[in-house]
């Protein structure tokens, strides 16, 4: 195998990651651009940890979400970056933050047992939509009569949200009270990255910051049928 230096490592790992269209995972990379070079998983993994310090004072910084690695701008900066686009996105309902955040935090789920916490029928043109954006996916059905089916979020919902895992989720305990599910949404909030700011969704540590900015006083989504 042929051998490559530390700086050529770190040079063709941060370009590969930067031209590459989705996140990039460690397996990924050793397969592709790093074949028939003599680089361990090891090395790669120190070349990642390496690169993703030397990026933390930059605008632009080195994340891990769950396909992999990929490029993105701080949060902080989003307000001023969404300039460049001159069309205002759309914002989405309460209605659909509500199910996207039942289904993230009690997966697997059901439709009717959405039903059961908000105490309003499911609209079908939210589900739809949450299907269609790759956010959550059918993974199975509950052993009950009819058989309904179970809800999970994927990997794409991890990926928008800048997460890598499901436990980067902010607390469901802080977030997610059954009670209060209409007074206090404030979750899955992060300015994921300055693509995507329509959502305005924080990390975990922002929140309780910038929900309110995302709901809409009157759904646009298909009406909801009180039980």
């Amino acid at each position: 195998m042929a051998k490559i230096s530390r700086a050529q490592l770190k040079q063709l790992v941060e370009a590969a990651i930067f031209v590459a269209d989705e996140p990039l995972s460690q397996e990924q990379i050793q397969l592709t651009v790093l074949d028939g070079l003599a680089v361990s998983k090891t090395m790669l993994k120190e070349t990642l940890v390496e690169l993703n310090l030397e990026y933390q004072a930059r605008g632009i910084q080195l994340v891990e979400v769950a396909s992999g690695y990929r490029f993105q701008s701080m949060d902080s900066l989003s307000p001023w970056l969404s300039k460049l686009w001159q069309e205002q996105a759309p914002r989405y309902s309460r209605a659909m933050l509500e199910i996207l955040s039942l289904i993230a935090y009690r997966q697997p789920i059901t439709r009717g047992e959405i039903e059961d916490v908000r105490g309003v029928s499911v609209s079908s043109q939210i589900m739809k939509t949450l299907s269609e954006r790759g956010w959550v996916k059918v993974i199975g059905h509950k052993e009950v009569p009819g058989r309904p089916s179970l809800y999970a979020t994927t990997k794409t919902f991890l990926d928008y949200f800048s997460l890598k895992s499901l436990s980067d989720l902010p607390s469901s305990d802080d977030f997610l009270v059954s009670e209060e599910i209409n007074n206090e949404l404030n979750i899955l909030s992060s300015e994921s990255d300055n693509r995507l700011t329509e959502d305005n969704f924080p990390h975990k540590s922002e929140a309780r910051a910038n929900i309110e900015a995302n709901i809409k006083p009157n759904d646009a989504d298909e009406p909801e049928q009180l039980h």
